[in-house]
């Protein structure tokens, strides 16, 4: 099994607890990790045979831009179960990081790992 991965894919979400974080919107990261094979598309080196991380990268950014959750967990779960229903990949690792929600630290966040189920 190969990996895909995105670092840093970045998105402005209303998430948050208090009422500030829910009135502004706040900057989050993710990094992916994607379970898939690029045996087919380094044998052909055609774009088709390869996955789509582009449409992946525009997907995700789409769903945490319409989001409205309280907890970085739950916008993690919501995430990986959508890119595991759209994106057919067997497992992936994601990493969600809530930029500045500290004002003594860069970020903090969750990392899930989850497996799509038969």
């Amino acid at each position: 099994m190969d990996t895909i991965f995105i670092t840093d894919l970045r998105a402005d979400a209303i998430i948050g607890i208090y009422d500030r974080e829910r009135n502004i919107k706040q900057t989050i990261s993710i990094d992916l990790e994607l379970g898939t094979s690029v045996k087919d598309a380094a044998a052909t080196d055609n774009v088709d045979d390869t996955f789509n991380y582009k449409l992946l990268s525009k997907r995700v950014e789409a769903y945490i831009q319409q989001s409205e959750f309280q907890l970085i967990e739950t916008l993690a779960e919501h995430l990986a179960q959508l890119i595991l229903d759209e994106f057919n990949v067997p497992w992936l690792k994601l990493t969600l990081h809530k930029v500045g929600a500290l004002s003594n630290s860069r970020d903090v966040g969750v990392r899930i790992e989850r497996h799509r189920t038969a």
